[in-house]
């Protein structure tokens, strides 16, 4: 190792200690890997078609023609907590969640920290869109949990993990195959959790069709078989993170989002276009980093007031 990437380690590990980072690097070559696994889960029938088009179909397998001599992936993962928004109508206050890995704001500042290191030692830096959770888990920063979730120690689910391509040396590559927590050999607390029966004993690859949380975020009508009772979150959902024992000393981790008054509340329960809400309304929900799931935030939270009566 050089004298500048030995200072380009030092940054690095020196910055994931400040923020609380996790990271890894490995070879760029494996990104054909990556690809091959995702199109041969695919092909086997084990992602639904529907998913695979909201989801997967836009990775970025090209990546390294975006960057001349790409020759490294680097995967990191960030903490970050569950966010309670509090909406009120009709005076009555509804508390919501809003689960880890969504807030996507801070993916500007996490690029913009490892460029700060990475360019002044002569090399560049791009963020790209890979299958994240599968290239963490080969990489051996984090492992699968039954539930499909990927965990990190001292995280647990509660973080969200980032790509990017560099034309950095990768001179210890960490790749390997997945891996599973240990615990979850002799745990089915998950898939007892579930609601929708996705989690299931007979394979490992969860039924991500029948997963909440790809309901929710998709724009379709609620399926007449998902019982109202099951929601829980304004996306996404939390059940099997919050019955999973490998997050217990995270799973408190709630940070306040902030409020919606009456009047707000009406506005977006009735469905009014994006445009038309006050500017003080936009803030608040482009605050939360939840203006791409603007189109749902109606019908779920609509689902969410329901349940609550």
């Amino acid at each position: 190792m050089t004298d500048r990437d030995r200072n380009l380690s030092k940054a690095m590990d020196a910055l994931f200690n400040e923020h609380g980072y996790r990271g890894k690097i490995v070879s760029i070559e494996h990104v054909k890997e990556l690809e091959t696994e995702i199109m041969t889960r695919y092909q086997k029938g084990l992602l639904d078609s529907d998913l695979y088009d909201a989801y997967l179909a836009s990775f970025d397998f090209a990546c390294q023609q975006k960057l001349t001599d790409a020759r490294s992936l680097i995967i990191i993962t960030i903490p970050q907590p569950q966010i309670q928004v509090t909406f009120l109508r009709q005076n009555k206050s509804y508390p919501v969640v809003i689960p880890p890995t969504y807030y996507s704001a801070v993916d500007n500042d996490v690029a913009d920290f490892l460029k700060a290191v990475f360019e002044p030692q002569g090399y560049q830096l791009q963020n790209v869109r890979l299958p994240e959770k599968l290239l963490a888990v080969r990489s051996g920063l984090a492992r699968y949990g039954k539930n499909n979730i990927t965990y990190v120690k001292g995280m647990g689910s509660f973080q969200r993990p980032l790509v990017f391509i560099s034309d950095y040396p990768c001179e210890q590559d960490s790749w390997g195959e997945a891996t599973v927590l240990e615990h979850c050999e002799n745990c089915s607390a998950c898939m007892k959790a579930c609601p929708t029966d996705a989690i299931v004993s007979d394979r490992f690859q969860i039924y991500a069709q029948r997963c909440l949380t790809f309901h929710n975020e998709a724009s379709k009508p609620f399926p007449q078989w998902l019982s109202a009772s099951w929601h829980n979150c304004l996306v996404g959902c939390m059940i099997c993170q919050k019955a999973c024992p490998a997050n217990k000393d995270v799973v408190q981790w709630i940070e306040a989002g902030g409020t919606f008054d009456n009047e707000e509340t009406d506005l977006i329960l009735s469905g009014v276009s994006k445009k038309r809400l006050p500017q003080e309304t936009l803030e608040k929900i482009k605050k939360l980093d939840m203006m791409r799931h603007y189109d749902v935030l109606r019908r779920n939270l609509k689902a969410l007031i329901q349940k609550s009566r």
